[in-house]
């Protein structure tokens, strides 16, 4: 899709559309409920509660983990995961794990950092922040995934973009999942982004966990959960609509019959 023109909301950072995230999460949690899935909370106090949802079949081919939320003023992730619970698409044979948001007093606050200031995504090798503990012994109580998806919003990107974590040269679903987006949302073609070599909208970083004194969940995942990871990164200086759209169909490109459930 070309021709969408950019907002121009974003003056240094997110100055877009909000969302109340307590009555998504709680629409989440009820339509999950509605279909089978299992629910679990990770983390409950006063203030904060962490739920996972789980969808598993009796001999499951591929294990997949979606998450999103971890950041709160990306609100298409958590809307993006509570579209594709409602339209109820899943593999059959396949067993998903999904976090639809890591960061909730982030998003009550509109701002990247969860209520104590801290970026969570930056907190996978040396966690303080209890949201980012939680998560992690979460994650080392569900088996290894054969692939994981975080689902991201970028309020700088000309368009939608994907990182590929993928060491084993496993076949790979980059390309896939671009060109699935592409019917929905514009692609960021630059050659560079974030500071990282480019090419039709995909990077491929250093998949050395060494190269990265902070880490992101995605560095976790690959180096305990799974060895191949991919972060979809929707371009927030577009409509809400249409970065949820582009979530959704990214998500899509691995979940179709075509993909790992065939």
């Amino acid at each position: 899709m070309t021709g969408l023109p950019r907002l121009g909301q974003n003056k240094g950072g997110y100055g877009g559309e909000t969302i109340d995230i307590e009555r998504i999460l709680s629409e989440v949690d009820q339509t999950a409920r509605k279909h089978g899935w299992e629910s679990e909370l990770f983390l409950e106090t006063d203030s904060l509660k962490l739920r996972a949802l789980r969808r598993t079949p009796l001999t499951p081919a591929r294990r997949i983990y979606i998450s999103t939320g971890i950041h709160g003023d990306e609100p298409a992730g958590p809307l993006s995961i509570l579209q594709l619970l409602k339209e109820n698409r899943w593999p059959p044979n396949v067993a998903v794990w999904l976090c639809p948001c890591l960061n909730p007093t982030g998003f009550a606050l509109n701002r990247r950092e969860n209520a104590n200031g801290i970026d969570l995504n930056r907190q996978y090798l040396d966690p303080q922040a209890e949201e980012v503990r939680a998560h992690i012994a979460w994650l080392n109580r569900q088996p290894n995934f054969d692939l994981a998806l975080c689902l991201h919003e970028d309020w700088e990107s000309h368009g939608f973009y994907v990182y590929e974590l993928n060491p084993d040269n496993q076949p790979s679903f980059a390309e896939l999942i671009v060109r699935y987006v592409a019917e929905v949302c514009p692609i960021d073609y630059s050659p560079v982004i974030e500071g990282r070599d480019a090419h039709n909208g995909i990077i491929r970083p250093s998949a050395d966990p060494r190269s990265r004194p902070q880490w992101p969940e995605a560095f976790y995942l690959f180096t305990h959960k799974t060895r191949l990871s991919y972060t979809l990164e929707a371009p927030s200086d577009f409509p809400l609509s249409t970065r949820v759209i582009a979530l959704v169909a990214g998500a899509r490109a691995v979940l179709d019959p075509k993909g790992v459930g065939s």
